[in-house]
């Protein structure tokens, strides 16, 4: 039975999914919309909307006169590049048991680049949280979170192994709403090089980011670094409606 809450949507969406990564609909066909309904005690409307997103996603198919099919192909996307997710997330959902290691947590001057991203004067105090997240003590991901100093009450933090998003709302009045991302291929420098296990020049992906509050004020300018035989991100791209 689902429980019902604000998110009762995205609820039988995660229920269903599951069972489609389970491998529960025989021959791959998803149940009509009544029987979901009633199978999960919700409505018609909230099972279509649920269907609806994940269709959207890949995960399904529908077929005219034939019904709902799993879409095996769209399985292959594992982590959606347009959501707001945390890496230890990510990392489960391609199959690791993920570890996280705070590198610093230390106040440094924005450098020019930070500066111009969060509105900055060159040189203003920021936050500066290195994260390397890990798989069977093998690093997948360095991360690298600046962060205005002025936005926070207190100097040091307790929980900045926490995902960015719940380290705001802990010790900011700060909420994060999204990214703009700029996705780029980058050689990892030495120091990269050495925190995330490979040689110096190994090409790797990487995440430039700024992130805005519920004001729409940019609050994160983050920096990623992802191990590509590691970690490969894919989409789904359709032909246009126009």
């Amino acid at each position: 039975m689902i429980t019902r809450n604000p998110s009762l949507t995205d609820q039988v969406k995660a229920h269903i999914k599951e069972q489609i990564v389970g491998d529960e609909f025989e021959d791959g066909r998803i149940p009509p919309e009544a029987a979901l309904a009633e199978d999960l005690g919700v409505s018609r409307t909230t099972v279509r909307d649920a269907l609806g997103k994940l269709e959207h996603e890949g995960a399904i198919y529908r077929k005219q006169g034939a019904g709902t099919f799993v879409n095996k192909p769209g399985l292959q996307i594992k982590s959606r590049l347009e959501e707001i997710w945390s890496y230890e997330q990510v990392l489960e959902e391609h199959g690791y048991k993920p570890a996280v290691k705070v590198l610093r947590d230390e106040i440094v001057p924005a450098s020019r680049e930070t500066a111009a991203a969060l509105g900055l004067e060159a040189g203003s105090k920021v936050v500066e949280i290195e994260k390397v997240f890990l798989e069977s003590r093998k690093p997948v991901v360095l991360t690298r979170n600046r962060i205005p100093a002025d936005l926070f009450e207190q100097s040091e933090h307790e929980h900045d192994e926490l995902p960015l998003y719940e380290f705001l709302e802990e010790y900011t009045d700060r909420h994060l709403t999204y990214y703009v991302s700029e996705i780029v291929p980058m050689a990892f420098d030495a120091d990269q090089a050495r925190k995330l296990g490979v040689k110096k020049g190994t090409i790797g992906l990487g995440f430039v980011e700024v992130g805005y509050d519920q004001s729409n004020e940019a609050v994160v300018h983050a920096t990623s670094y992802f191990r590509d035989d590691l970690l490969r991100f894919r989409i789904i791209r359709r032909k246009s409606g126009g």
